[in-house]
């Protein structure tokens, strides 16, 4: 990878007997947003309190710009952490929580100001510098741990769940601002979260963990379009799984038979350059990956048969929320989802649906490699 600004080599961490982290391999780009999503328990914190220098590495490196930081103190490391609960000091007052760091490193007093006017500029919190963390809102005090790191001016910038304590709605908005103020100042960030919308609105590149290791990296639209297993394709957003065998492989299409129930999905063009022994072969076992937004509703008189990707199902429920509404569909022996967006009015209520999957929109999962060949979107 180009431009490499961090690079974790094979890094393995141990608490007790539990291996927390496994071989760890990652490189991060100068200036970019990188996310380490997965569920709790599975390393993305202790990765980012090594990166920080807060843990030792037992094996494996750590590089910061082509320097090896394994044994470099954590304050002298230029990689500063943002908390999940803020650890702001309830005694000093906000214009002295962002300061703290600079006036420990003994700064003169003129490069504070500066600092401080900078920063206190990029964030908007001026009008709260002689308050207390006690007297400023959730989402002040998110801003005030930011800006105590930035004003320390970082190389990298280690983000723990930082949203995590504010509502839906302000989560929403100060994902937005971070992200616009993160590409404003260019600064490499790596951030950590379990929320998988979180993730995809806001990172150039994600890294998804599962029990210390790394399962998959790649862009948002890489990772939910084309998982490279099931656990990823099912952590990322909601996904339909429907088994089957493989029973042609073309250059261009891939059939598969629907093992319950009786029908063929057909797969359009498998990806250029895919190593041979991850390619589809006939009778593979697979697990077709399928969102719900790609599967869409007809009108039951629509033109097409089952080799051209046009069903029928039955009708279970659904479920109106605003600007989409989402079905349960009885189909292929399973029950699956469709999400119809801006529906307005027209609400199916019919007791047998029609429906089609694009064939581009469809991911084969090959259970024997449990890696991805995917339908071209």
């Amino acid at each position: 990878m180009k431009n490499v600004h961090v690079a974790i080599s094979n890094v393995s961490k141990t608490f007790g007997k539990a291996k927390v982290l496994d071989d760890i391999s990652l490189e991060i780009p100068r200036g970019s947003f990188t996310t380490l999503l997965g569920p709790s328990g599975c390393g993305k914190t202790t990765l980012l309190r090594t990166l920080a220098g807060f843990y030792s590495v037992e094996l494996g490196d750590i590089f910061i710009d082509d320097q090896r930081v394994n044994d470099v103190p954590s304050h002298l490391r230029n990689a500063i952490m943002v908390f999940q609960d803020y650890a702001l000091f309830p005694h000093m007052n906000i214009r002295e929580n962002i300061t703290y760091g600079l006036r420990i490193r003994k700064m003169p007093q003129a490069e504070i100001g500066k600092r401080l006017e900078r920063t206190i500029g990029y964030l908007d919190i001026g009008n709260l510098l002689d308050r207390t963390p006690g007297q400023i809102s959730g989402g002040q005090q998110q801003r005030v741990a930011l800006a105590r790191a930035l004003v320390m001016e970082p190389e990298v910038l280690l983000l723990d769940e930082p949203l995590s304590n504010l509502d839906a709605k302000l989560r929403i908005s100060i994902r937005a601002e971070l992200r616009q103020l993160q590409q404003r100042l260019k600064i490499t960030t790596i951030y950590v979260t379990h929320d998988q919308a979180e993730a995809l609105a806001m990172s150039d590149m994600i890294a998804v963990m599962k029990d210390g290791h790394i399962m998959q990296v790649g862009s948002p639209s890489d990772v939910y379009y084309h998982p490279n297993s099931t656990f990823v394709a099912s952590f990322i957003g909601t996904v339909n799984f429907i088994r089957g065998v493989v029973r042609s492989v073309a250059d261009d299409r891939i059939e598969v038979e629907v093992k319950n129930g009786g029908a063929t999905i057909a797969v359009q063009e498998k990806p250029q350059g895919t190593d041979a022994g991850n390619a589809p072969r006939i009778g593979d076992n697979v697990t077709l990956a399928i969102r719900p937004e790609s599967i869409k509703l007809l009108d039951k008189a629509a033109a097409g048969d089952d080799s051209q990707n046009f069903f029928n199902g039955k009708l279970i429920r659904s479920i109106f929320e605003g600007s989409s509404i989402r079905y349960w569909i009885d189909a292929f022996g399973a029950e699956i989802l469709a999400d119809v967006f801006d529906p307005g009015e027209n609400i199916v209520r019919e007791d047998i649906v029609r429906f089609t999957i694009e064939p581009g929109k469809v991911h084969i999962i090959i259970d024997r490699c449990e890696s991805g060949i995917h339908g071209v979107a």
